[in-house]
């Protein structure tokens, strides 16, 4: 049975609770079982390391991966998703090294290499659990248990079966090479590693002479930005075709050799210095200097020294001079090696060691951290006469991306897989591929391929997977073992661990006399492993080749824009060279998310609020929808804001949540009221003709089909804004617009209609978001799937919204024209809105006539179709509809934006302003349609103009009307005041005063109270307003109104005073206990009453009942406009409309109580009544009710109609609360044997003091008028009994 919603909820704790439910059910995998049989979807999750805590970067990307693979399951797919883990390399070993003071190789020789292993893998699942939580905690569905990771065995078996096959095509080599090396880390990095994290740093800038040979008072000066290289220095080089000079510094008179175009550089004004010579950069070479330093003199020998040609060196910064230091700068390396400076075997000129330390070679800085040592060579430099200038410079410098220390460039021994000769390849490989967003792949992935240089593949490290080549001492035999079956067979040695420790003493014969051969000391790049790992996490080829072979190249993968230099691009090198072909078919690439400043988010600097925190306060799904529902999904980047998570829960959830409250509330009021259950099934469904329900469902039918489309193109940035507004147009569209049918208070039929509408879309809408807010919409599942007809789930297990398919299109409700039409509505009502607000006109005060200007007849028709709602939604009491906007005086006119305008046109702002004035409401008719128009030859934009609408004085429109318009429709208010007009809207404002404070005092609808007000001063406008519009604010509100005071039997639920306008207004709801004097049509009627307490009607509707005319003895009459098509007893549901008949007919203007006594003959439609039995005497047994006390009487039945619907004794309790307004308190029945009728008495106890002593009195006994109570619109439900 459909379950009660609370009026508030707390969506942290619900998804608590919905978690618990996943973990009993085991639902992850149940959907995986339930799901076997079916097509396969191969999604590849990119292994993140558990040596740091999840982030928002993790959470999103793991949340676009979950709505994916949730969508594709729900689309009909098998979706394996396994959890990886990225457990070797640099982030382990940095942690190891920080934590056991690990300054270089030689305290890990020291330590060893099996206790440093042994310490990393210690640490390497060190927040493995938090991971588990968090990933869990955010709704995502992945397999832990049968996860993968990197450091098992037969993963790294099948890396080096990668790495075989690349070295058996040749495509594997040894060389020295200049690469970014992370001194923190002892080891080089990758290309795309070093441009991973990019800063902002202020270094030393410093000029140096080099002296010719041949004149030793001419100079070369040269610029660089890292001294420490200079003591490597080896040559220097010119752009050949630049023009250079000879220059003299006037106050030094010393003479310089720089280019022309970088003079600047060096001297301030051209009064500076004198030019000597002008000739063009080849001209210099050749030319030998004086080296700076004489670590390397010998090098003079090979042709060191000298000056040498390149186009490289460019006039945008510098001197035009560079110097070279060949072994610490890839262009220095390429250039010295062709001016055969040095020669590519020769032992490198590299006097920095692995921790960034000059090595003895270099006598006066051996053993600084060259960074350290800066200063000192500029110190050195000067007290040397070599330094021609010093400062500091500004730019951008490469930071090592794990221990966030700064590269240095140093050439080092590395093994190589060759990329540069398959990039052709590569390109059309990502051509293939399907990003989103598509710019990804064309500019900034596609410009990273056409560059693609060697991948350096080598670390100089410990915890990895061993490179598995053995070698002998002079690198001429190589084997490459590619599998543990091969190492063993040609060790002779049994393998269980593929790590260093286990392999390094293992020795291979040689073949070719040269003794063993041993592994190569390095480990692979941990980049290598993550893009192995296709193949990798299913052990192939060793295992499930077929398996595997059928579902590559993968249909789906997702991380990071960074990830375009990093893991995409390892996948599609490797799936490349290995199979010719993508490793995925479709990718989705997301933005960065930043600190609210737009810095990176910074655990030091503290500028973002904890994830975990964000969860705890304003759940899982917000966070989810905030992150996704963002530019970060079209890979721009994210400025995260806290406020931003907590609107979704404003803006999105609540109004969602109270849709659904309001659904399940009016489900339970129709079982409750009208006795009628409700079950959804969508194939038996009617079609309702109203046309608000016929807009919600084609709109919800077109949602659906844009779904598929925007989710099957993997768009999740045009779909998460559609479902967003959906909710919108639910709650503040349909919703508000049907309340009164949802409530009943237009028919049972129509009621019907309307919730059976707001289920079916509610149901389509949780099943649509159930990918993106897996919480809210399982919680609202499990209420709601109570309401749904079993025949109609197709699904055998249903228990889950997870577990369901996504509802199909039914295009067949699908109707662009009630589509538009509605739009149309809207666009009137909501510049019906903005001219209200403008004019401080709340929505509460009717208005007398709204103007609807549209240029399109059929437009207008559309609009007409809808008046009802128009009317309603701006509270007007005409609509008028015209194409004639001339009939109405109205004019175009423009305002310049001054401060946009302004900054652009500068001298010619007053020219066009005085213009833009005298423009015409027909040039600016056409503005508006064409979005630019040319003033003084000046192009200006929608941007550039504000337009406002003005009457034309003589129309006498301009004081009756404001007006307001979009592109399409003009809207009209007449705001002219009224008097009776303001009475309503402070008549709405006292209705609005109860209601608030009915939800204050937790009331539902269906509470019945009693409202009590007192009005200050009494007799004035405000009470003279309530007594004009009592029967108006009854009609909302469903309670009565009386005046003050409250009678002292009555229960007050709650008080309050507030104002209404200016006039203090004292409000008291209490429970239904009316008094006799305090209703409109109060009548005792005792005189024929022998038996009986009540007056009754007799009710002929095919078995007979009863209908109460009067409740209790001295309450409220039965009023008229109860009389046809609001009551409807549980057994006369059939009928969707009564008449109510005696003949002759009865009138409205009849007094119902002089038919007490009488039997009514009821039929629906055009049928006539049958026969009735001639009787003055109840049809049903009864019970009279006697409150002591006070002395209150009622009567209640106890079965009605005739043998139907007969009482027990929990259902006697319940009515006989509901009789007197009791409900919630607990009664106690007592039948007292010494009244000689037979009088039952009744304790009731207050809500928290002891029993008050009040007493009902019943009889069963035939009395001869009964009467049965109503509700406003809803008649008593009986359960059965053998009670009589």
């Amino acid at each position: 049975m459909v379950e009660p919603v609370p009026e508030s909820i707390n969506f942290p704790s619900e998804e608590e609770k919905i978690l618990e439910f996943w973990q009993k059910k085991d639902c992850f995998q149940e959907c995986l079982k339930q799901s076997k049989n079916r097509p396969r979807y191969t999604f590849y999750d990119g292994p993140p390391f558990a040596t740091g805590l999840p982030h928002y970067g993790h959470i999103l990307a793991g949340t676009i991966k979950d709505i994916v693979t949730r969508f594709a399951h729900q689309s009909g797919f098998y979706v394996e998703r396994r959890f990886g883990w990225d457990c070797h390399g640099l982030p382990v070993e940095y942690e190891i090294d920080k934590t056991l003071g690990i300054k270089g190789p030689e305290d890990v020789a020291k330590m060893g290499i099996a206790e440093y292993n042994k310490q990393c893998r210690n640490i390497v699942m060190r927040y493995s659990h938090e991971w588990e939580t968090s990933v869990k905690r955010m709704g995502r569905w992945i397999d832990f248990k049968n996860d993968y990771k990197t450091l098992y065995p037969w993963f790294m078996e099948t890396v080096w079966w990668v790495f075989k096959q690349l070295y058996d095509k040749g495509m594997v080599y040894r060389g020295v090479k200049v690469m970014p090396f992370s001194t923190a880390c002892n080891t080089p990095l990758s290309n795309f590693e070093s441009h991973q994290n990019y800063k902002d740093v202020q270094d030393p800038s410093v000029i140096v002479n080099f002296p010719l040979v041949e004149d030793k008072d001419v100079s070369l000066i040269a610029w660089t930005t890292t001294p420490w290289t200079l003591p490597s220095n080896l040559a220097l080089c010119v752009n050949p075709d630049y023009l250079y000079v000879k220059v003299k510094d006037n106050s030094t008179d010393k003479t310089y050799i720089m280019m022309e175009a970088r003079l600047g550089a060096l001297f301030k004004s051209e009064s500076e210095y004198t030019v000597l010579d002008k000739f063009p950069g080849k001209n210099l070479k050749g030319k030998k200097y004086k080296p700076l330093f004489q670590y390397f003199s010998k090098c003079g020998e090979k042709g060191a020294f000298q000056v040498v040609l390149d186009n490289y060196v460019k006039e945008e910064e510098g001197t035009g001079v560079v110097h070279q230091a060949p072994y610490f700068g890839a262009d220095d390396y390429r250039v010295c090696a062709e001016y055969n400076i040095i020669q590519r075997d020769q032992p490198p000129i590299c006097p920095v060691d692995a921790s960034g330390c000059f090595t003895s070679e270099v006598t006066d800085f051996a053993g600084q951290y060259v960074k350290d040592a800066d200063k000192n060579i500029i110190k050195w430099l000067k007290e040397n006469g070599r330094l021609v200038n010093f400062s500091t410079f500004k730019h951008s410098y490469p930071f090592c991306w794990r221990s966030d220390t700064p590269l240095i460039y140093k050439a080092v021994p590395s093994w190589f897989v060759r990329v540069e000769h398959m990039v052709e390849k590569l390109l059309d490989c990502n051509g293939k591929c399907y990003w989103v967003p598509e710019f990804v792949r064309e500019k900034r992935f596609g410009n990273w391929l056409r560059d693609a240089r060697d991948w350096a593949i080598s670390r100089n490290r410990y915890w990895g997977t061993p490179i598995p080549l053995w070698v002998s001492d002079d690198f001429q035999e190589v084997v490459c073992v590619g599998s543990i079956a091969e190492l063993e067979e040609l060790t002779g040695v049994k393998v269980a661990d593929l790590h260093r420790e286990s392999i390094d003493s293992l020795t291979i014969p040689s073949r070719c006399g040269k003794g063993v051969l041993r592994r190569v000391t390095e480990v692979f790049d941990c980049w290598f492993e993550s893009g192995s790992m296709p193949y990798a996490q299913v052990h192939y080829p060793f295992e499930n080749k077929k398996e595997f072979e059928e579902s590559f190249p993968a249909d789906f993968i997702a991380e990071g824009i960074d990830q375009t230099r990093g893991w995409f691009y390892t996948l599609l090198v490797l799936s490349t060279a290995l199979f010719g072909k993508p490793p995925f078919k479709n990718v989705i690439v997301n933005g960065l998310v930043l600190a609210s400043d737009g810095q990176k988010m910074s655990k030091r600097k503290k500028n973002y609020p904890d994830p975990a925190l964000i969860v705890q306060n304003y759940g899982a799904d917000a966070l989810r929808l905030y992150l996704i529902n963002s530019p970060v999904v079209r890979a721009e980047n994210l400025r995260f804001k806290e406020e931003g998570v907590r609107d979704i829960l404003k803006d999105v959830f609540l109004p969602w949540y109270n849709a659904y409250r309001f659904l399940v509330q009016n489900v339970q009021r129709l079982q409750k009221e009208d006795g009628m259950g409700f079950l959804y099934n969508e194939n038996t469904a009617k079609q309702s003709n109203n046309i608000m329900d016929k807009w919600i469902q084609s709109f919800t039918q077109s949602l659906i089909q844009f779904f598929k489309a925007e989710m099957d193109a993997y768009r999740l940035y045009t779909v998460v804004p559609r479902l967003v507004k959906f909710v919108d147009m639910l709650t503040n569209w349909y919703v508000r617009t049907n309340r009164r049918r949802l409530k009943g208070e237009s028919g049972t039929e129509d009621c019907l209609w309307a919730l059976e509408t707001l289920f079916s879309v509610l149901f389509s809408m949780c099943r649509l978001m159930a990918p993106f807010t897996p919480f809210i919409t399982e919680m609202m599942y499990q209420n709601l799937c109570h309401l749904i007809d079993p025949a109609s789930v197709e699904e055998k297990d249903a228990s889950s919204i997870h577990y369901l398919m996504l509802p199909q299109v039914r295009e067949s409700l699908i109707d662009k024209r009630i589509e538009g039409a509605v739009s149309q509505m809207q666009s009137v009502i909501e510049l019906g809105r903005v001219i209200r607000d403008r004019k401080t006109l709340p929505v509460k005060y009717p208005l007398k006539e709204v103007v609807v200007i549209h240029q399109d007849p059929e437009a207008l028709k559309d609009i007409q179709s809808l008046q009802k709602y128009i009317l309603e939604e701006l509270n007007v009491r005409q609509l008028t509809l015209s194409t004639d906007k001339d009939k109405y005086g109205i004019r175009l006119r423009a305002e310049p934006d001054h401060m946009v305008l302004g900054k652009r046109l500068k001298g010619a702002f007053k020219a066009v302003t005085a213009s833009i004035k005298e423009l015409t409401s027909e040039q600016l008719e056409a503005f508006q349609k064409t979005g630019r128009i040319m003033v003084n030859e000046h192009e200006l934009h929608e941007e550039d103009l504000r337009l406002m609408y003005t009457f034309d004085q003589s129309s006498g429109s301009a004081a009756q009307y404001e007006a307001h318009s979009d592109a399409q429709v003009l809207v009209l208010l007449d705001v002219t005041p009224d008097q009776s007009m303001v009475d309503e809207g402070v008549a709405r404002e006292v209705i609005n005063r109860i209601q608030k404070l009915r939800k204050k005092g937790h009331l539902v609808p269906s509470d019945e109270i009693t409202v009590h007000y007192h009005c200050q001063p009494e007799g004035e406008y405000l009470a003279s307003v309530i007594q004009a519009h009592t029967d108006f604010i009854l009609g909302t509100t469903k309670a009565p109104l009386l005046p003050y005071p409250v009678p002292k039997s009555a229960s007050i639920i709650i008080a309050e005073t507030t104002q209404v306008r200016v006039y203090p207004f004292k409000t008291s709801l209490c429970f239904l206990k009316p008094d006799s004097g305090h209703n409109m049509e109060i009548q005792k009627n005792n005189q024929n009453d022998k038996n009986g307490l009540l007056s009754f009607t007799n009710l002929l509707i095919t078995f007979w009942g009863l209908c109460v005319c009067l409740f209790p003895a001295e309450g409220l009459r039965l009023g008229v406009n109860y009389r046809e098509g609001i009551f409807s007893p549980s057994s006369f549901t059939k009928w969707t409309r009564m008449r109510l008949c005696q003949r002759p007919e009865l009138t409205s203007k009849m007094d119902l109580l002089a038919l007490s006594g009488k039997t009514l003959a009821v039929t629906s439609g055009p049928s006539s009544p049958g026969p009735a039995p001639a009787a003055n005497t109840p049809l049903c047994p009864y019970v009279n009710l006697v409150l002591c006390n006070t002395g209150e009487v009622g009567t209640l039945l106890l079965m009605n109609p005739v043998g139907h619907n007969a009482l027990n004794y929990p259902g006697l309790l319940s009515e006989t609360g509901k009789v007197f307004g009791l409900r919630s308190r607990r009664l106690k029945l007592y039948l007292d044997q010494d009244l000689t009728e037979g009088m039952m008495r009744v304790l009731h106890g207050g809500p928290s003091t002891a029993p008050s002593g009040m007493m009902v009195n019943y009889r069963a006994e035939s009395m001869d008028r009964v009467i049965y109570r109503l509700s406003s619109n809803s008649c008593l439900s009986l359960i059965n009994t053998d009670l009589q």
